[in-house]
């Protein structure tokens, strides 16, 4: 029986005018990844009242092929890490590849889903027009 880890990990930062929450999960060597967008400063707790109401529903990115390493740390070495972390702005770049691709998609969809709408409006008008059409020559 072989055993998979999964990690996960949330980079909370400034983008102006919002506060931003990244979740990053690893799973079979793989990453993906959810953007939240907080609005104000959000405070530890109001974090952890997030992720415990709405983790389940983030809409995750498509998967990315990442190598994951086995690295235990100092907990003062993981401390100043992650308080330099915390320091930078922006997310890591595998993560920025996965919410791209994600906004693609949906992207896509968006259009796909707008040009089929707008088709049947104006097959619907044509119709219309055709109906009223015939119905001015049933007269003559």
């Amino acid at each position: 029986m072989r055993t998979e880890k999964c990690q996960g990990r949330l980079t909370v930062y400034f983008e102006d005018p919002f506060w931003v929450g990244v979740f990053e999960r690893i799973e079979n060597g793989k990453i993906s990844a959810a953007k939240v967008t907080f609005g104000a400063e959000p405070k530890d707790y109001e974090v952890q009242e997030y992720i415990i109401k709405y983790y389940y529903r983030l809409q995750f990115s498509p998967a990315i092929t990442t190598d994951v390493k086995d690295a235990k740390k100092n907990p003062k070495r993981a401390q100043r890490d992650a308080k330099k972390k915390t320091m930078e702005t922006g997310i890591g770049t595998k993560s920025q590849q996965a919410l791209k691709m994600q906004q693609e998609q949906n992207k896509l969809a968006r259009k796909e889903r707008s040009k089929k709408e707008r088709e049947e409006e104006s097959d619907r008008l044509f119709e219309m027009k055709q109906q009223k059409k015939k119905e001015k020559h049933k007269g003559h």
